[in-house]
């Protein structure tokens, strides 16, 4: 029996990482094919999933103040936490619907405490998808009042901005204009002079202290480890062992580009597979050329893409046929 490890990320607004695993396991229903599903992430949206998935619900204060429901994990003394949960774009109604001056990261600081008092030692945190440009601010406040720093608080980031430049680079995608992007800045520089004198660190100087509008550097602040998000997933989730073990090899995302390459889940799993001398079929939404061939470049890689071969309005519609069905004619090939 073939060995067939499903190890992709989401495709973001069509498939999640566990539907992709699903849709990949029914191109191969019934035959002598034994497929291991492992979800990815690389520490955005989707760290939960790649740990079996939310196993607790909290009622915590949104990224516009009103209550909502975050889902989280607890596994022994390690706990996974999502500031999407909390403080998502889509929990605040996107762009159009978000405040992004006042979109609190209060209730991420309320679910690192009741992590915490449920007996967490450790935390990894996602940063990705968030609605808010605090600095960490209302993060901080909570979890100043409860008497507590973020020490043992990992955060997966997935990018190398600053501090100082989060409102530039994010801000715009939460719904601010330049107006608006101009006046965070000033509160993130303010907030950056704060955390220097009341902690004595240097959020600027710590390398993806922007993400989630800085609250990676908010928490930073007070004793957090900013890691790089794919290498601390696959490490907890022990992927290389399950490489190891594996005939095939398939991972995928929607949009295979550039940075795909450069610390992502589909760049990461390849160079395992590589490592391991095992062949990988990437199976995405749409392939830049470029990357396809940087993939394919050295052998042993295989790319496919949905909008090639059933065109854009499955690919986008129709998401997890359209991978049963790319998946299924390249093994039957």
């Amino acid at each position: 029996m073939r060995r067939l490890l499903v190890a992709p990320d989401k495709f973001r607004g069509t498939a999640t990482a566990p539907q992709v695993c699903a849709a990949v396991a029914a191109a191969v229903a019934g035959g002598d094919v034994e497929v291991v599903a492992q979800p990815l992430s690389d520490g955005g949206e989707g760290v939960l999933e790649a740990f079996g998935g939310a196993n607790r619900r909290s009622t915590v204060t949104g990224p516009l103040g009103t209550p909502v429901e975050a889902g989280w994990r607890l596994a022994g003394d390690l706990a996974v936490v999502e500031s999407a949960e909390a403080c998502g774009l889509l929990v605040a109604g996107g762009a159009e619907g978000n405040d992004p001056v006042g979109a609190t990261t209060r209730g991420v600081g309320e679910l690192l405490v009741q992590a915490r008092r449920a007996g967490a030692s450790r935390v990894l945190l996602g940063v990705g998808g968030s609605a808010t440009t605090d600095g960490g601010a209302g993060a901080l406040a909570v979890l100043t009042a409860a008497g507590l720093g973020a020490a043992g608080v990992e955060i997966c980031c997935d990018v190398e901005t600053r501090f100082p430049e989060a409102a530039r680079v994010y801000g715009p995608q939460k719904g601010a204009d330049p107006a608006t992007v101009v006046q965070l800045t000033a509160r993130l520089a303010a907030l950056r002079e704060d955390y220097r004198q009341r902690y004595g660190v240097d959020v600027a100087e710590v390398v993806g202290s922007g993400a989630a509008g800085g609250l990676a550097g908010g928490l930073a602040a007070v004793g957090a480890r900013l890691v790089p998000g794919f290498d601390r997933v696959v490490a907890e989730v022990g992927l290389a062992a399950q490489v190891a073990v594996a005939d095939l090899v398939v991972t995928g995302e929607g949009r295979l580009d550039a940075t795909s390459l450069a610390g992502k889940v589909v760049g990461g799993v390849v160079a395992l597979a590589r490592a391991a001398g095992k062949p990988v079929l990437v199976v995405v939404g749409v392939a830049d050329a470029d990357a396809r061939a940087a993939l394919v470049s050295d052998g042993g890689v295989e790319v496919r893409s949905l909008v090639e071969e059933v065109g854009p309005r499955r690919a986008l519609q129709d998401t997890s046929a359209a991978l049963t069905e790319v998946v299924r004619a390249h093994l039957a090939g």
